[in-house]
């Protein structure tokens, strides 16, 4: 059967048929990445808009982590946190540094990292604010996406993403994203709140910027209240939206800088994906002594967490990211970016509205959510030579890899521009 289809189908195929049917991808089937292009086992080459999620914003294979990775993959990979190693000290002390906290915990996916928040958070609740054994609550925002595990889902607004999975997890208290009233009066109404947990960008439900002054507002209503601010920066963060962390505002530089007006200082800062680059899974938690050292030894780890390949990869990771200048080309090609999709929106009846900061954008598809409408555009795009995926039904999130030159931005808008206007 396999000698008469294509390299293509007898992937899918063979996926199809012995992996689990937890995800609905795309049909185009991916063999190799260099920068901001893929190519299909066909051959076919490719611009990539989705950049794995935000995991690659260093762009595909960087030469300079492959070979950090490759060095330390020859060297030693894994000790368990059993034993020190030579690696993740530095890479701990050039964390914390960089981002400006004192301690950080070193973890392997977003949503094992979400997860340890949680329970920093909880156990801070408890040991420094004084609440009750058991009677911590955690606010988060309606239509949040920090992951598909039991507790997380327990708060999620995807009733997909629960059905069937229960019972869930209690200790949580949903409310609008971008609502500062009712962060308030849920904040005064419950004396046992913890922590608010957010994105800075709501990425998963199409790219949701809140208002200028959102985050600031919130972080003061928290402190005001004595409640952590979390910021889930798992896919805004690594110079995603212009600046190194989406709570960094308009910050024009691509470090960690107090000073900043515009920089809003989490209690806890949840990072992943770019954080090694694609290369490794890689994510923290960040936070100061006041908050990190209600964890002791025993309480919390992770077998891979603080590994020293994935510690290597990060350090190299960071520092593409400030020596290129990725932040920066982000903001200067998201406004590039955006300008071109909302002359879009004025041209077809098709788009109407596009959103976003930096690098993370997103337009609205004029159809129903439950149509077919944005999956048969991404389908054209792909046929054309652009990957996308859309989001909740009508909704096409894109995000490149931040090393993208403006040359290849205005070829990737014009073949999105061709795609919708011959749609």
């Amino acid at each position: 059967m396999f000698d008469e289809i294509t390299a293509s189908e007898q992937a899918i195929a063979l996926e199809n048929e012995h992996g689990a049917h937890n995800y609905h991808p795309l049909p185009v089937v991916l063999t190799k990445g260099k920068g901001v292009f893929l190519w299909d086992v066909e051959g076919k080459k490719y611009y990539d808009f989705l950049s794995a999620y935000s995991a690659v914003n260093q762009g595909h294979c960087h030469p300079r982590i492959l070979k950090s990775l490759q060095d330390q993959a020859a060297t030693l990979t894994l000790t368990s946190r059993a034993f020190y190693n030579n690696v993740l000290g530095p890479y701990e002390k050039y964390l914390t540094d960089y981002f400006g906290f004192d301690k950080v915990l070193p973890m392997n996916t977003g949503v094992e990292a979400v997860e340890t928040a949680i329970k920093i958070a909880r156990k801070w609740g408890y040991e420094r604010k004084g609440i009750s054994e058991n009677e911590a609550k955690i606010v988060v925002a309606d239509n949040n996406f920090h992951g598909r595990t039991t507790t997380v889902i327990s708060f999620s607004s995807d009733d997909n993403a629960r059905k069937n999975f229960g019972p869930f997890t209690p200790g949580f208290i949903g409310i609008p994203y971008d609502d500062l009233q009712a962060l308030e009066s849920t904040l005064l109404e419950n004396p046992d709140i913890a922590a608010f947990l957010v994105e800075p960008i709501q990425g998963e439900a199409g790219v949701f910027t809140p208002a200028e002054d959102y985050l600031a507002k919130a972080a003061a209503l928290c402190q005001k209240h004595h409640v952590l601010f979390i910021a889930d920066e798992i896919q805004t963060g690594i110079a995603r939206t212009g600046s190194l962390l989406a709570v960094c505002g308009n910050c024009s530089c691509e470090n960690h800088c107090e000073k900043q007006e515009s920089y809003i200082r989490p209690d806890i800062l949840i990072l992943g994906k770019a954080l090694s680059g694609g290369f490794f899974p890689v994510s923290a938690v960040l936070a100061d002594n006041s908050v990190m050292e209600v964890i002791q030894p025993g309480q919390h780890g992770s077998t891979f967490g603080g590994n020293p390949l994935g510690a290597k990869v990060a350090m190299t990771a960071l520092e593409v990211i400030r020596e290129e200048r990725l932040a920066q080309n982000a903001r200067k090609l998201g406004h590039i970016f955006r300008k071109r999709m909302q002359a879009l929106v004025d041209r077809s009846p098709l788009v109407s509205a596009v959103r976003g900061k930096g690098l993370l954008n997103a337009i609205v598809i004029n159809s129903p959510s439950e149509s077919s409408t944005a999956w048969d555009i991404c389908l054209a795009l792909r046929d054309n030579g652009l990957l996308a995926k859309p989001t909740h039904g009508n909704i096409i999130r894109f995000a490149p890899p931040l090393v993208m030159t403006e040359e290849q931005l205005s070829d990737c808008c014009d073949i999105i521009e061709t795609t919708i206007l011959g749609f």
